[in-house]
This record gives structure tokens, sequence and C-alpha cells, in this order.
């Protein structure tokens, strides 16, 4: 078996390219350090070229290798435009992590159709077509590497369970209908994908993150901040750095029986 080809470092990424969605945001940023750190070559890919370029020179900085492409989920022609340029400087990929965002806070009162939409291409939609356009280079890329390709979607607990209104009173954070609605359908269509590329040797799973808030939340929202941390089990919110580590897991070798699973991130939130 290709894991065994692995056995002595099957959580490193050496060799591996991963393009990455939403790279330089606040889980992106540290997912995609975390593939460079375990030896990938991890493409970025997000609406902001500036802090794609800037994450780029962070990992340049400490040896890594880490393209730069400007991408919006939710612009067909963008995805197009990644496609190939992508096809014309790679071969093939190893992996897909779909961590993109799109849309605001909200609540039962002032959600609309539109956000509705803008979650549904962000979270379903745009990753279902990026994976699609990019399914013959996974294709090669699961014959190269031990444990095949593999695809990560990050979805969310709101894809679990509901926010709890206690927690979020008046903080103006409030999570809202449309964005738990979107990443419950992504980790069925994690399944989906689990089902349908598996005899390709293309792996999917999920990872749910908990409340990962900026850490500058402790300061404007304090009450806020305590109630995250009172409700979960640890009692504390998540740093970004903790996503890194199931991501690459899940994009490694050490992973390769693994696929249509979902790893909660969370501190245990979904266990009550």
């Amino acid at each position: 078996m290709g894991y065994a080809m692995n056995a002595l470092n099957p959580f490193q990424l050496n060799g591996r390219t991963v393009l990455i969605t939403g790279a330089a945001g606040h889980l992106g940023r540290a997912i995609s350090l975390g593939i460079a750190a375990a030896g990938g070559t991890p493409i970025l890919c997000g609406r902001t070229a500036q802090k794609l370029h800037s994450l780029q020179t962070e990992i340049q900085a400490a040896g890594g290798n880490a393209p730069v492409m400007p991408l919006d989920i939710g612009s067909r022609d963008s995805m197009a435009n990644a496609l190939t340029w992508i096809t014309q400087n790679f071969d093939s990929l190893h992996g897909v992590v779909n961590c993109a965002h799109m849309g605001r806070p909200g609540t039962i009162s002032s959600a609309n159709e539109d956000d509705f939409n803008i979650a549904q291409q962000a979270h379903v939609n745009g990753p279902f077509f990026l994976i699609k356009q990019f399914l013959p280079m996974l294709e090669r890329g699961a014959r190269e590497v031990a444990g095949g390709a593999s695809i990560v979607n990050v979805s969310s607990m709101y894809g679990i369970v509901s926010p709890d209104p206690a927690v979020y009173g008046n903080s103006g954070s409030n999570n809202p209908p449309y964005y738990g609605a979107a990443k419950a359908a992504l980790l069925q269509l994690t399944r989906y994908l689990a089902c349908h590329l598996g005899d390709k040797q293309i792996r999917a799973n999920s990872i749910t993150p908990g409340p990962f808030p900026p850490a500058s939340i402790a300061q404007t929202a304090p009450d806020f901040y305590q109630g995250l941390c009172k409700k979960n089990p640890l009692g504390r919110i998540g740093v970004p750095e903790e996503i890194a580590g199931p991501t690459v897991f899940l994009l490694s070798a050490a992973s390769s029986y693994i696929t249509g699973a979902n790893i909660p991130v969370d501190g245990g939130w979904t266990s009550w």
C-alpha cells in the first residue's frame, strides 16, 4: 500500500501541491503556514492580492514555496482564470482546501435572500465547481503520492448545531441563519464527494471549527468573549494555529484510510 511508502514520516506533505482558497484569511493563513511547514506547496488563492503576497513572503522567508493566484470563489470567470494559470504551471494537484468565506453577521429579522445566495455560493456552489474543474489534476495527483489526493472542506460547528442566542446577546456578532445552513450543506457535499470519488483514490473530508473569533474580541466585546469561553468544555476560544494540525493530517498519508469523515475542532462545543 502507498501508506507504507511514507511510513517513517506519514504526516509530512513533501512533494505535495495543495490549492487553498481563503488562504490569507483568519483560519486560512494558519492552514497555509501549516501546509508549508509540513513540506507542502500551498497555492495561495483569495480575493486580496496584497494579503496573499504578504503571506507568500513569510513562507518564502522560512524556506518554503507558495505561489499566489488571486481567486474569487464567487466568480466563475475568476475560477476559470485560476484553472488556466494553475494548469500552465503545475501538472497535478494533491489536495484542495476550501476555506473561503463570504457573508456578514445577522439575525432572522435582518437576513435576506441575497445573504442566502452569497452564503450558498461561497460555501457550497463555489467549492463544488472548483473541485469539478480541478478534478483531472486531482486524479493525476492521486496516482503520485501515498494515500491519494485529498479534499478538505472547512465547515463550521454551526453546520452541526445552532448558535445559542444567549451567548451572542446584543454583541452584534450574531451568527446568521444562512451561514449554518450553507455549512451544513457543505458537510453533505463532502460525504457525497467521498462516496463518488473514492474509486479515483481521491479522499474528501471536512473539519468543523468551533469558536475562533479574532483575539481582539476579548477587549472589544468582553461579555461575548466570556460567554463563548464559558459555554465551551475546554473553557476557552481556539487560536487559528489549532486548525492547521487536523488539516495537515487529512492532507497527508497518515489519514490514507479516512474519507467522508468530519473532525470537529471546537474545544468540545458540539459535544454538549
